[in-house]
Formats: C-alpha cells, sequence, structure tokens
C-alpha cells in the first residue's frame, strides 16, 4: 500500500458560529480544502490557531503544510497603515500562521500558501502587499475565473506548463517580493499570480483557489513532494 502523506491545512477561528442547537467559538475550514487533499492522495488534518511557539512542534508531525485562504493579513506585519478597504484584522491567525510559515521553512518540508496564504507567505520573507486591487473579485460571495500564465522554468510552470483559467476570490496582491521569492505566474493585467522560493526545493503560493476547482495538480505536486520527504520504512 502506498504511504499518504499527512497534510496540515491552517483553519478559521471564528466566534459565535452556529449549527444545529448550538452557538459556539469554532474552528473551521471550508470542506473543499481537506477535499483537495484527500483527493490528491494525502491525509488531511485541520489545524486550528494556537500558541506561536507550537508552531515547530506542530510543523514536525507534518509531511507537508496548507496555509489556506482568509481574511486579509494585518498590514502592520509589512510596516504598512490599514486601506479604508481592508478588511478586520486576524490577529491570531496571523500570528499562528506565520510561526507555522516560518517553522516549515525551518524543516524544508513543502508548503503551498493558497490565496492569503501565497500573501502571508511574501510577508513572512519581508515583503509587501498592494492593499486593493480590483477585477478579481467581481461578486460578492463568488469565484470568478481568470487565466493565468505561467513562468518557464519555474516550479510551477513544471507542474502546469500551459496557460490555465483558475477560480479566483481576491482584492489584495503581492506587491513587493520578499526575500528570494520569484514570481512564477501572472494573470493578464499584470497582478503575480504565483510565487515560489527560489532557495527551498518545494514552497509555492498560488493567488487562486485550487480547492474550488478540478485541477488536482498543484496538490498532487504537493503530495508527492511530501511523500518524498518522508523517511523510508523500517
Amino acid at each position: 500500500m502506498t504511504a499518504r502523506p499527512l497534510i496540515g491545512i491552517s483553519t478559521y477561528a471564528e466566534s459565535g458560529v452556529r449549527w444545529g442547537v448550538w452557538q459556539l467559538d469554532a474552528a473551521l475550514l471550508p470542506a473543499d480544502y481537506p477535499r483537495l487533499v484527500q483527493r490528491a492522495g494525502g491525509l488531511a488534518a485541520m489545524l486550528p490557531p494556537d500558541a506561536p511557539e507550537r508552531a515547530a512542534a506542530t510543523v514536525a508531525r507534518l509531511d507537508g503544510l496548507v496555509v489556506a485562504g482568509g481574511p486579509d493579513v494585518e498590514p502592520v506585519h509589512y510596516g504598512a497603515e490599514p486601506d479604508p478597504r481592508t478588511g478586520p484584522p486576524a490577529r491570531t491567525r496571523d500570528t499562528w500562521e506565520l510561526a507555522l510559515i516560518e517553522a516549515a521553512l525551518d524543516r524544508r518540508i513543502p508548503l503551498l500558501g493558497i490565496c492569503r496564504g501565497m500573501q502571508l507567505l511574501n510577508v513572512a520573507l519581508g515583503g509587501t502587499l498592494v492593499q486593493h486591487i480590483d477585477g478579481h473579485a467581481e461578486v460578492p460571495g463568488t469565484f470568478g475565473h481568470h487565466p493565468v500564465k505561467p513562468v518557464p522554468g519555474t516550479l510551477y510552470a513544471g507542474i502546469a506548463p500551459e496557460q490555465t483559467s483558475v477560480p479566483t476570490y481576491h482584492h489584495q496582491s503581492v506587491d513587493r517580493l520578499g526575500t528570494n521569492l520569484i514570481p512564477s505566474a501572472y494573470a493578464e493585467d499584470g497582478t503575480v499570480e504565483a510565487i515560489e522560493l527560489a532557495t527551498s526545493p518545494w514552497v509555492l503560493g498560488v493567488q487562486w483557489h485550487p480547492e474550488m476547482g478540478n485541477d488536482l495538480r498543484v496538490m498532487q505536486a504537493l503530495t508527492t513532494a511530501a511523500l518524498r520527504g518522508q523517511p523510508s520504512p523500517p
């Protein structure tokens, strides 16, 4: 039986979530994230926000990490004042996910940032964000589609070498790239749609939402890289 790598996925922390007769605080995640990991051959483990000093011990149990989409990154993390159109901060999640990213980079495990996760990867490595762009989240609560074009010779181009239509919903984007990050895909309007870490074997951020589509290649590439990093059985 082929081993399945354990892929951790960061989650939301929301107050007053209602289900059945209950209304309680919850750690939650759209089900399409773990489903995508499972469809791509991995075991999905949801990671609720925790104390940042526990991030290294958490990541040590994983074969790969996904930092999921979600709210805007608080601009204080990249030295900016909030734009009026920037959403309210999610400070607990920012702190936890920045610690997860640092731990994953330290251990050199495969790391995928999705939407907010890509932006947070850029911020973690000293980059900045554009706090509002138009045309990438046209209808509130509805995913749109637009083409992205890979940069030849990059990790992402090796996964998806052709121009691809992707599910998208975001109003922020990468501005100045963080240390050793390179762009690996662009939208037609010049927005950076994927980034990767030139000094690491498998660190990728995508601005779109692969969990909302049928293209498994990005997640399959993550799970394959995570499987390669597993210790050999005795």
